[in-house]
């Protein structure tokens, strides 16, 4: 939960690419970008720009920039592939339990296997569905970013030529 609110506040547009400067790269105003801005990717982008950086080296940065976004992330995929599999060992070992070496289980035996098996499953699956939502959520808000950067760096590039 942690994971998600943290790159949650890390992506908002404010953070990453705020309107402002956006607007002022788009509307031929770079100069208003400030040192206030710097603070955000956009910002940076634009700065690295100011010194010099064009083309292929600005879109290196991009790309560099947009991995540190990323950051965590793999940890969530992680744990929407992991959850429903240790929910699944639970299980199996739930109903490992029911059949004893010798014979069938007694009713007692039979209801604690089962019970094990199905809670199990559910914890598995009450973990590994919302951190699927957060994960696709977190991914398309990536995403728009993205192209957001994108647009950037085609305003950037275009005053330059």
């Amino acid at each position: 939960m942690f994971l998600v609110v943290e790159r949650a506040l890390a992506l908002r547009v404010s953070q990453v690419a705020p309107d402002s400067v956006l607007k002022s790269v788009l509307n031929g105003n770079v100069d208003q970008v400030g040192a206030a801005d710097g603070e955000s990717v956009a910002g940076r982008l634009v700065q690295r720009w100011k010194d010099g950086a064009s083309g292929e080296v600005l879109k290196a940065w991009t790309r560099n920039e947009l991995i540190r976004l990323h950051r965590g992330l793999h940890l969530l995929d992680s744990i929407v592939a992991a959850a429903p599999l240790l929910g699944l060992l639970g299980t199996v070992t739930g109903l490992a339990t029911l059949f004893p070496e010798q014979g069938l289980p007694d009713s007692q035996t039979l209801t604690r296997g089962v019970g094990l098996a199905l809670s199990t499953t559910m914890i598995g699956l009450c973990i590994a569905i919302p951190s699927l939502i957060a994960a696709n959520w977190l991914g398309r808000r990536l995403e728009i970013l993205s192209s957001r950067l994108d647009v950037l760096v085609e305003a950037l590039e275009a005053r330059r030529r």
